[in-house]
């Protein structure tokens, strides 16, 4: 897959499968501990991945609402 710009800060700018990308993106959230420590399912956006996630400061790791 191609990677659009707010992902390339966190995951790089070359194309790589679905799979990859998916991987490195949770390697970033574990290393810069972003999962929320009390609701588990929700990751707490630093500015890379508010650009990523469309503005939205925590996102829920499951549906596509995003909403939290």
């Amino acid at each position: 897959m191609n990677i659009g710009g707010p992902l390339q800060a966190i995951v790089g700018a070359k194309p790589m499968p679905r799979t990859e990308v998916v991987k490195k993106l949770w390697e970033y959230i574990k290393k810069n501990k972003l999962q929320d420590p009390k609701e588990k399912r929700n990751i707490n956006a630093d500015d890379n991945l508010k650009a990523v996630f469309g503005g939205k400061k925590t996102v829920s790791m499951f549906g596509n609402d995003q909403t939290c």
